[in-house]
């Protein structure tokens, strides 16, 4: 099975194109094959298919096209469709995805161009090309889908800028010179296009064309746009003005025949995998702890042991990113490739790591498609590759220890990053990052890069406020300044005003496909009923914070499982302790834009049943003389807190 959208959006089986059924299926098919892996809710499935004006009927028939995209892939193995609140995701394996295999490729080139290896990186380069068969997403009309088309076009673009850069750097001028013609027709405005042929031109003696190029370049750019070339392009015309050879230097003989030597050692590059993820565009901050995790990884390996460094923080809070950040800066230190796998760990589906296994190995070994039927054989080969090998494994998302023992290697010739959204006690032998929010500073970066720096310099008391609202969560952060960014009339003013709106917050902290809420969900659909009800309570109490008492005359349980419920919630990084006061008694308090998804949750859930009300009034009503500060509230260590705002929340619980 093969799903293509690097041209006319297909799904293959043995070769023939499936028959899909019509517009709107292709639509549906296209949305969740750009958003693999992903939960896309029901709405915005909706809103993919007819935009703004949906049918009455609109839920059921996405239901039908649903049932009827399920049933067409389910047959075929390698991809199925799972209905997970509030909508559907697709499940499939990353290679029979096109722009997957595209984006690895391009990943791959990079490599091989950072170490000089221009003829591997040509290679890699137009088989990542030949997966184009058109217009990205052809056949699809969805606004939705705009965006992913135009960064698909862009990279495809990018792609062929950095083939001709690898055969310049390899000599082939006359070979590139007419490619390079063509682009410039094609793309009058690519001002790395025109400087390319000017290069090249250049470098074959053909000074004067290569100044003609220039001048219509220029033309093109000020008549069509009003705009000047841009720096690089404006020193490129002057080095050939005043005799240069150009912008890109051209190699030498001797540097030719040492990358063709070098070359035929790196046909092997298939069997060295770079799956990393690139590092999202406007990562901030972080420096610190980036350090930190280099030198644990550093000191583990010196020490003889297998480095391995747990990123664990709650929902929002950058892990992937940040381990993306590391994996990027350390990529030299691991020249044999890097692994990468999402394990879902949230999901209701987390990845198994058999099939981790399965995918490892296969790219491990291109050349030897056959695996072990067991997980126990699968890890054991799995370490029998690494085991002279110097390789980076980033492991996102792991839900427990269980899933990730059988994915370590075992020399400390290789790195592995994981990140959780649970303390992994059980993993033996690993350092430990916990990530906190942004500092003001780095959070202000943050949102501006999104916002508009012009945008936030001109309001920075508004600034401010998004930063202290959002908790300094990066995710809540990079949703806050998307959203200000899609909305050109608004002023920063308008988004601290709406986010300081405890009912309006979590609306306002999403944007596209990407959700402060339904992040928070991941972590919240793994709790048990008590610990929900533990959360529930704390939404309902508002922002501040609480000892285990409550529980305890809440849900009639122990002092002792009350503060099991609570360390629970600890670990699952849903609440902190915050103080203990003078009799020892431990207080916790749950980061705001929890406690506002736990106060949404707790009616729908039935999380604070009467019977909860009930033993709290009983509790409450002969006390309340003593919660109303007539009598030293020392009585009730845990109650400190004026007494009617606490009944009051409590009695709206009931």
């Amino acid at each position: 099975m093969e799903f293509h959208i690097l041209g006319p959006v297909e799904l293959r089986v043995d070769g023939q194109v499936t028959a899909l059924g019509g517009a709107k299926p292709r639509t549906l098919l296209a949305t969740m094959l750009v958003h693999h892996d992903q939960v896309i809710a029901a709405d915005r499935l909706i809103e993919a298919l007819w935009g703004a004006s949906p049918p009455s009927r609109a839920r059921s028939i996405l239901q039908t096209y649903v049932s009827s995209l399920r049933r067409t892939i389910s047959g075929s193995g390698g991809a199925t469709v799972a209905a997970v609140p509030p909508g559907y995701s697709l499940r499939l394996m990353s290679s029979t995805l096109d722009r997957n295999v595209f984006e690895q490729l391009l990943s791959s080139a990079k490599q091989a161009t950072s170490r000089g290896r221009h003829e591997i990186a040509a290679d890699i380069l137009s088989r990542a090309l030949a997966q184009w068969h058109g217009p990205a997403l052809g056949g699809v009309e969805s606004s939705l889908l705009d965006s992913e088309a135009a960064r698909l076009e862009e990279l495809r673009l990018t792609a062929l800028e950095d083939r001709v850069n690898a055969n310049i750097a390899l000599g082939r001028l006359a070979e590139v010179a007419a490619e390079l013609t063509d682009l410039v027709r094609k793309h009058p405005f690519r001002e790395r296009l025109h400087g390319q042929l000017m290069t090249v031109l250049c470098g074959l003696g053909r000074q004067s064309e290569a100044l003609l190029v220039y001048r219509d370049a220029r033309q093109s750019l000020v008549e069509e746009l009003g705009v000047e070339p841009g720096p690089e392009l404006r020193a490129l015309h002057t080095q050939i003005l005043r005799g240069g050879s150009g912008g890109l230097t051209m190699p030498s003989a001797d540097r030719l025949n040492t990358l063709s030597q070098r070359s035929s050692h790196d046909e092997q590059l298939e069997g060295r995998p770079a799956q990393l993820p690139a590092v999202p565009a406007d990562f901030t901050g972080r420096a610190g702890e980036a350090k930190e995790l280099v030198a644990n990884l550093t000191a583990a390996a010196n020490n003889g042991r297998v480095p391995v460094q747990l990123i664990v923080g709650g929902a929002g809070m950058g892990k992937s990113a940040l381990a993306a950040h590391v994996a990027h800066q350390i990529i030299d230190e691991y020249p044999d490739g890097q692994l990468y796998a999402d394990l879902r760990g949230l999901d209701g589906t987390p990845a198994e790591s058999h099939e981790i296994l399965g995918s490892f190995l296969r790219a491990l070994s291109p050349g030897n498609p056959t695996l072990p039927e067991s997980t126990v054989e699968r890890a054991a080969r799995y370490r029998t590759l690494l085991a002279e090998r110097r390789m980076l494994v980033v492991l996102d998302d792991a839900r427990d220890e269980r899933q990730i023992r059988p994915l370590l290697p075992g020399t400390e010739t290789c790195g592995v990053l994981v990140t959780a959204r649970r303390r992994l006690a059980g993993l033996a032998g690993c350092q430990v990052l916990e990530l906190e929010g942004l500092p003001d500073t780095d959070g202000r970066l943050l949102f501006a890069s999104l916002a508009g720096l012009d945008r936030t310099s001109a309001e920075p008391e508004a600034t401010r406020q998004v930063v202290q609202l959002c908790g300094g969560l990066p995710l809540a952060l990079r949703l806050a300044g998307a959203r200000l960014a899609s909305r050109r009339l608004w002023t920063v003013r308008l988004l601290a005003d709406r986010l300081a709106d405890e009912s309006l917050r979590l609306d306002e902290l999403s944007a596209g496909d990407h959700d402060m809420r339904d992040s928070i969900r991941r972590s919240y659909n793994q709790l048990d009923f008590r610990q929900r009800a533990a959360l529930g309570i704390c939404g309902l109490l508002g922002p501040r914070d609480i000892s285990p008492w409550i529980l305890c005359t809440a849900l009639a349980i122990s002092p002792i499982k009350a503060e099991r419920v609570m360390e629970g919630l600890v670990d699952a990084y849903l609440m902190d302790v915050v103080r203990v006061d003078e009799v020892g008694q431990a207080h916790y308090a749950v980061h705001d834009l929890v406690r506002l998804y736990a106060r949404e949750r707790a009616p729908a859930d039935g999380l604070i049943a009467k019977a909860a009300g009930d033993r709290l009034d009983a509790w409450l009503l002969p006390r309340q003389a003593v919660l109303d500060g007539a009598a030293p509230i020392s009585q009730q260590p845990g109650v400190d807190l004026p007494a009617n705002s606490l009944y009051a929340s409590i009695r709206e619980a009931g």
